[in-house]
């Protein structure tokens, strides 16, 4: 029997990192908001003391629950009656296993900021902590929440597009084009250091999620790839253009581009899949447009909100057709559908099975694997490289 103290309120979150001067953290507080599901309670909001203190006061987090440290958080709120159920990890990569790690091992769940980690050993043990604790752990890849790739998704698993031939997808921005991390840029200094970053640059922050979105989406995985890895900015130790061909298990052809140093480009993440009876094409600079074209009919252009929607597009829907709707609601539909499978899990519940379309440690581990692949394939001169 469920407990109604842990079941009838909203979820207690924490946050390690995501203060002041940080972008992702206030993007996942405003998330975890929308639905009024959580209530930021704690936080080891910077690794400087006087940060984390600052941070947590004009968050209104009492300052007995403000940390200078994550294992600090993570033991005392373990240790308290009205301790955090959950906590939000959105420090930059390196930071990712040891913050995860301490709060699983205080029995704490996790929702926690892509790429998972720095390599697939530190995910393989994530992965068997998870299995050990039984604990639930939500990996934000965003892009995957919004109505319009979930309306794809079901699209393919339908057999609207027939047996998938091609997957092309990319993710192209322009903002280090030049060394913006020689200026205070603070989002440019950590990504441009592979201390920090780890082994991929433009890769691991945007081609894991142009990678992330093509499976989710298509179904499929990669087989083995070969991968041309560059640093077009003179000096950058990191890549910041990855130009990667791909093989998927069925048989599929693919394409992966991902690029900082594409001059005019914003967030022109982009995906197209052709199958043998039609294809989709999707952007998230234009999110509530799916455009279908099947081999014998019209081609549609499928809106976020419009007739005929199936349901897995339509539970994600937020506001009226024609309002736009996009970035924040995708992180927070990932919120919501992970506040309803920590609220099974807490009464003993089977969680609903339209919630579980949130990617979790699989994917964290497929990320890595991913990213590791294209390094070896960029190291040793495109090679083919299995995955």
């Amino acid at each position: 029997m469920s407990n109604p103290a842990k079941t009838n309120r909203r979820l207690r979150l924490g946050m390690v990192g995501g203060g002041q001067g940080a972008f992702i953290g206030a993007v996942h507080r405003i998330a975890a908001r929308l639905d009024d599901r959580y209530e930021l309670v704690a936080g080891a909001l910077s690794s400087k003391p006087d940060v984390a203190a600052a941070s947590a006061a004009e968050l209104f987090i009492h300052p007995d629950r403000s940390y200078a440290r994550f294992e600090d958080m993570a033991k005392q709120e373990a240790a308290r009656e009205d301790g955090i159920d959950v906590c939000a990890i959105v420090t930059p990569n390196h930071l990712h296993f040891p913050a995860v790690m301490a709060m699983l091992d205080a029995g704490i769940h996790v929702i926690c900021d892509k790429p998972l980690c720095l390599s697939v050993e530190e995910a393989e043990k994530i992965e068997a902590k998870l299995a050990e604790t039984g604990l639930l752990f939500a990996l934000t890849h965003n892009y995957t929440a919004y109505p319009m790739v979930r309306e794809a998704r079901q699209m393919v698993a339908d057999g609207k597009l027939g047996d998938i031939r091609l997957v092309q997808v990319e993710y192209a921005q322009g903002w280090m084009a030049t060394r913006v991390e020689d200026t205070d840029n603070k989002q440019a200094i950590w990504r441009a250091d592979p201390a920090k970053a780890g082994m991929g640059g433009a890769l691991g922050d945007i081609g894991t999620h142009a990678h992330n979105l093509a499976n989710f989406v298509s179904g499929l995985e990669i087989s083995e790839l070969c991968a041309d890895v560059d640093a077009l900015v003179t000096g950058r130790e990191l890549d910041d253009n990855v130009q990667i061909l791909l093989r998927y298990g069925n048989g599929a052809r693919g394409m992966l581009w991902a690029s900082q140093v594409a001059v005019g480009h914003e967030n022109g993440l982009r995906l197209r899949v052709y199958g043998d009876k039609g294809s989709i094409e999707w952007g998230q600079e234009h999110p509530n447009q799916l455009h279908f074209r099947p081999l014998d009919g019209r081609p549609e252009l499928i809106t976020r909100g419009g007739m005929g929607n199936s349901l897995a597009g339509q539970r994600n829907i937020r506001v009226p057709a024609g309002h736009p709707e996009g970035y924040i609601e995708g992180f927070a539909n990932l919120y919501r559908d992970f506040a309803d499978q920590l609220m099974a899990h807490l009464r003993g519940e089977k969680p609903d099975p339209a919630t579980m379309l949130v990617p979790g440690i699989k994917e964290g581990l497929d990320g890595m694997k991913f990213v590791e692949a294209v390094v070896r394939s960029g190291q040793s001169g495109t090679a083919w490289i299995k995955m």
